[in-house]
């Protein structure tokens, strides 16, 4: 193998430069450090061993300019952690009352998390409302959070305030919230859950005009 020593090397015609041909290998070996200082164009940018591929040094900093995007169709990992990765909601849009004091399901919402390691952030809220049975005891319900396996994860109670009238005709409404803070470990789907029941007298209901109950999954990056 022969030595070119060059200090520049130009186009013969024009200002295009070709560097080789089809199929052949361009080395540059170690030690030996490529500069450019203005734009580089390439399809792709691949590891030269192994499968790792380090872009600049500590304390560089890269911008992608306005209009640019960067698509990822892989897993993003070491960004600092806190990422919002997806937020799935859904909506309850009809009014539905429980006598029963077991608990039933009022609606199911499911999240596909990106990885194994991000955590879930569930918020249901609810807007409730409670009928007297005309008995001496004040109305009350239940409302519970339960995951893919139906195991329960939050839970709340509805109760009518002491100056409501036990009436059947009178009625009580308010609104709670359950929150729970959820590590399914899959990239499967996973689904939760709210469900409801009355507390032994009178009527719970669970509103949903105006969208007022609502299922929030928000997907935290690890």
């Amino acid at each position: 193998m022969s030595t070119l020593n060059v200090d520049k090397v130009d186009p013969s015609t024009g200002t295009a430069l070709e560097l080789g041909t089809s199929g052949d290998t361009i080395t540059v070996p170690t030690g030996a450090g490529l500069t450019v200082t203005d734009e580089v164009k390439t399809n792709k940018i691949s590891p030269a061993t192994g499968t790792a591929f380090a872009l600049g040094d500590s304390g560089d900093t890269f911008t992608v300019p306005s209009g640019a995007t960067i698509v990822n169709s892989g897993t993003a990992t070491g960004f600092g952690g806190g990422k919002v990765l997806q937020v799935v909601e859904g909506t309850h849009t009809s009014d539905d009352y429980v006598t029963s004091t077991s608990y039933s399901t009022l609606f199911t919402q499911a999240i596909t998390p990106a990885a194994t390691s991000s955590k879930v952030l569930v918020i249901a809220t609810i807007q409730w409302n409670l009928y007297g049975n005309g008995s001496s005891s004040f109305p009350s319900g239940y409302a519970q959070l339960l995951d893919n396996g139906d195991a329960e994860i939050a839970v709340a109670t509805a109760l009518a305030s002491g100056n409501v009238s036990t009436d059947q005709t009178d009625q009580w409404n308010s609104s709670l919230t359950l929150v729970c803070l959820d590590s399914p470990s899959t990239t499967s789907a996973h689904s939760y859950k709210i469900a409801y029941k009355a507390g032994g007298s009178g009527r719970f209901g669970i509103l949903g005009s105006n969208n007022g109950t609502r299922l929030t999954l928000i997907e935290i990056g690890a």
